[in-house]
């Protein structure tokens, strides 16, 4: 089985997330998230890995890590082993809690690392009986939300020992101007970071993305490697990537191109020509259609958010994705 690239140099700052196994719950009760949160402390200690922010949901996790060593996939993998062993123990129970491996991006700290830092913090209120509720609800539920950094970050009276709020609190101005830019986004639609990450590996711009290709991939046996390859092969003809989300979606190429139809396919569609044919969101529209760039900003925005509400659409995004990445493997 190939293995996943990993790019690991020290400093490295990385938005992890780890799924529960066909999205089951890692956690059924307070016991297991305290378990898990001591077990972060534990090894952030063990492998020199400052936690910048972090959230526990039912049946996932994200971080927001910086590492001073190279050693990403040992700190997750120490994490990850020691948490299942005491998880089955507690609730005799066999077998994997994660699905696959973790995803793990590489991020541009300067431009993104505070709006990573709020898109983790404010999964609180990404659950169906948010989704509807109201501003005072919802700032309620996030403010008093235990299983996350954001305590921490909003009243220094709550802050931990393992978290770093250095950093992220330096580029707001601090505490105050921290939790009202988290508010902000709990007042109005903000954009998804993730939407402008590159090879589903680094998010980031050009610069950033060419000195990671130049200099930080891991050596070995790159040919095997997955994501090394989308690195490096051209991008995918936009034309195959519309085919591949139809053939997905059970509708026609003529629906996704049309712009008088409003479809799940459509914002995939737009989502996936970003991420693998290097068109830019202008040039996406006009080819949806005569759209605008907003419009497409807009598709894309929505589609995450349904994404993380509804599975049917996360699976119908799976399976064109995996079509178009089929499209894009080539001899190195």
């Amino acid at each position: 089985m190939a293995r996943p690239l990993r790019i690991q140099f020290p400093g490295a700052h990385y938005h992890l997330m780890c799924r529960g196994n066909s999205r089951q719950r890692i956690f059924y009760a307070d016991d297991d998230r305290s378990r898990f949160v001591s077990l972060l402390a534990d090894s952030a200690k063990t492998y020199s890995v400052r936690i910048h922010a972090y959230i526990l949901m039912d049946n996932h996790y994200h971080l927001l890590i910086q590492t001073l060593k190279p050693n990403c996939a040992e700190f997750v993998r120490t994490l990850n082993v020691t948490y299942v062993g005491w998880f089955n123990h507690r609730h005799d129970r066999y077998g994997h809690l994660f699905q696959g491996r973790y995803k793990a991006i590489v991020i541009d700290a300067d431009n993104y690392l505070l709006e990573v830092s709020r898109y983790i913090h404010l999964n609180a209120l990404r659950t169906p009986q948010f989704s509807a509720s109201g501003y005072e609800r919802r700032l309620r539920h996030l403010s008093s939300y235990r299983w996350s950094s954001l305590p921490g970050y909003m009243r220094a009276k709550n802050a931990v020992a393992f978290v770093y709020y250095d950093l992220t609190l330096s580029m707001t101005g601090g505490r105050k101007s921290y939790s009202q830019f988290v508010i902000d986004a709990i007042k109005k639609e903000v954009k998804n970071p993730f939407m402008d990450v590159k090879y589903g590996l680094l998010l980031g711009d050009e610069s950033f993305v060419k000195k990671i290709r130049a200099e930080c991939i891991e050596e070995g046996s790159k040919q095997e490697q997955p994501s090394y390859r989308e690195l490096v092969v051209q991008r995918v003809n936009p034309h195959r990537v519309i085919e591949q989300t139809a053939k997905a979606c059970s509708v026609t190429e003529k629906e996704i191109l049309a712009c008088y139809v409003n479809s799940e396919a459509r914002s995939i569609a737009a989502d996936l020509l970003y991420k693998y044919s290097d068109l830019t969101q202008s040039q996406i529209g006009d080819m949806l259609g005569g759209i605008s760039y907003s419009a497409v900003s807009k598709l894309r925005s929505r589609l995450q958010s349904r994404i993380a509400k509804k599975q049917k659409i996360a699976v119908l995004y799976e399976a064109a994705e995996k079509g178009i990445r089929k499209l894009s493997i080539v001899k190195i």
